[in-house]
């Protein structure tokens, strides 16, 4: 069990070390408490948390590397982490000495999202409101890290614990005991495919599912990959399989030792469920402190507060997803809680302080800005744009966001704008996947005007009523005709080949709206009518009126 804090650099240089990381320089004992991780961007401004560990992704050589050691130095981060191998990582050290700030390697091969991933873990406990310590075995409730290497030394081996899916939750020390594959995994946070099916083909994992006891694997073989046997054992909670650990051997288990190994399994279950117990703890938490804030009531300071959001503008982004026609509840709802997630991750690299939960169907994330300026509102539609760029177009996802909020008071004045500028998007009417409410005003205008039409089930009147009772009776085309001329603000020409109809044909179903609808079409007043009448209503096979864009099975206008 380990003896550093949680929170230290010691502790992640232990759990992390040798396998991800490497301490270049610095004394990981004297640093305090990490507060959490930053991402460098050299093209954007930098907010980091305080005593931050910075990610210096695309930082290399000794002079960059010096220049981001003292600019952090004046922020006050703990420790900068860099690709290794580092050049000249010798000359870094009167750096290093100077600035207080310790410099870390990043093992070639090694992934920085999965970095990220891994440190936010490992520094995730206690980040919203006070959990008090408990411990389990001896170790600390839901520490993973702690029991892998417990576990590693009861059987003098190094352990891998992971999930139903074979990815890696956490690992041991001396990992450099292992093997290749061992590394491979670790480094992926996941078992390569060619050994999962290597195992499936065995039948491993259908061993693992039906045993109480240990299952000897012998040493996989993979092209010229040389491997070491391994033993592991199922994780369960009742008939539930919450996962497995894996233990790398060198020399076969004593029964003492497997013993022991069966008897850690029951424990590691426990960590499991209390680890998933306190992520769903934590995770309505946020949502209840999220919520509480966005109503702007008595308790929204308060909330703030806990969220470490106090005393600064901010504006509301809202996440929603598009399901797909007949595509399963229950998918729809883990897209929305795993893009939630993803949103929390993005937004925190960005602005540390940046909150998100997700709250029925839609995820709200509370972005601190600078102030209400444009290059503010600028910035956070960038942020979000960049989002559902690397999410990709198959999730389907859109972000409304809200006016900045100088004060908590307003935040539901900026929640609300979210919301409109999310079902403008919804709706089809723009093209765009991001938009803040003051892009699409007009817009979420338009709709809200369209709900108060259907609310009072109007019927059109005037001369469009006119038109649409003539095209029932006579099929004429004439309300397709006078909404083509509208669009094209009067050109006959592009007006008539948007519908497929000779200019002249066009020239005299125009003269017919003018006559049949008694219709000025010279007058702006009765050119604006008509066009926000079309924009508000469309028609149905008798001549009624459904809100634009629906089903007309299901208009009730």
């Amino acid at each position: 069990m380990s003896t550093h804090p949680p929170r230290s650099l010691s502790r992640v240089l232990e759990d992390l070390g040798s396998t991800l990381l490497d301490l270049l320089h610095g004394d990981a004992a004297a640093a305090g408490d990490i507060g959490g991780v930053g991402i460098h961007d050299p093209h954007d401004e930098q907010h980091y948390p305080d005593h931050a560990i910075v990610l210096g992704v695309g930082v290399h050589g000794t002079q960059e590397i010096s220049r981001l050691l003292r600019s952090l130095a004046e922020v006050g981060a703990t420790a900068l982490v860099v690709r290794g191998p580092v050049d000249g990582a010798e000359e870094l050290e009167p750096v290093v000495a100077e600035t207080g700030v310790a410099l870390l390697a990043l093992t070639r091969g090694a992934s920085w999202a999965q970095l990220a991933a891994m440190l936010r873990t490992l520094l995730a406990e206690g980040d919203v409101g006070e959990v008090e310590e408990q411990t389990l075995g001896g170790v600390p409730s839901g520490d993973l890290f702690a029991l892998a290497n417990a576990i590693a030394t009861l059987l003098d081996a190094p352990v891998t614990i992971e999930d139903r899916r074979s990815r890696i939750l956490a690992f041991s020390g001396r990992q450099d005991e292992a093997d290749a594959p061992r590394v491979a995994s670790i480094l992926a946070r996941q078992v390569p495919d060619r050994y999962l099916r290597l195992h499936e083909e065995h039948g491993v994992f259908k061993e693992l599912y039906r045993s109480e006891g240990l299952v000897h694997v012998p040493a996989p073989s993979v092209g010229d990959e040389v491997a070491l046997p391994r033993v592991a054992v199922a994780v369960r909670a009742g008939d539930e399989f919450l996962g497995s650990v894996w233990a790398a051997l060198r020399k076969p288990l004593t029964p003492e030792r497997e013993k022991a190994f069966l008897e850690a399994a029951k424990l590691v279950a426990l960590h499991m469920l209390r680890f998933r117990a306190g992520t769903d703890a934590e995770n309505r938490l946020r949502a209840d402190l999220v919520t509480t804030a966005l109503e702007g009531g008595a308790g929204s300071v308060q909330a703030l507060g806990r969220l470490g959001l106090v005393d600064e503008p901010m504006l509301v982004m809202a996440l929603g997803v598009t399901p797909a026609p007949a595509e399963d509840p229950a998918h729809v709802t883990a897209e929305r809680q795993r893009l939630a997630s993803a949103l929390a991750v993005h937004l925190t690299a960005v602005q540390p302080r940046s909150a998100v939960a997700l709250l029925g169907d839609v995820a709200y994330a509370l972005f601190p800005v600078p102030g209400d300026t444009a290059p503010a509102r600028e910035r956070a539609l960038q942020v979000a744009a960049n989002f559902l760029q690397r999410t990709g177009d198959r999730a389907g996802a859109f972000i409304g966001i809200g006016t900045v909020a100088p004060e908590p008071a307003t935040l539901a004045r900026s929640r609300a704008g979210a919301d409109r500028a999310l079902r403008v998007l919804f709706s089809g009417e723009t093209a765009r996947r991001v938009a803040s409410i003051s892009d699409v005003y007009v817009d979420a205008l338009l709709l809200e005007m369209r709900d108060l039409a259907i609310a009072n089930r109007d019927e059109l009147a005037g001369p469009l009523a006119r038109l649409a009772a003539y095209d029932a009776k006579h099929n004429a085309h004439l309300v397709q005709t006078l909404r083509a001329w509208l669009d094209a603000f009067g050109d006959v020409i592009a007006a008539s080949a948007s519908v497929f109809v000779h200019p002249n044909t066009f020239r005299y179903r125009l003269r017919r709206v003018a006559e049949v609808g008694q219709l000025d079409l010279q007058d702006p007043s009765a050119r604006f009518s008509a066009m926000l009448q079309l924009r508000l209503v469309g028609l149905n096979g008798s001549g009624g009126v459904r809100p634009e864009g629906t089903d007309p099975t299901t208009a009730t206008g």
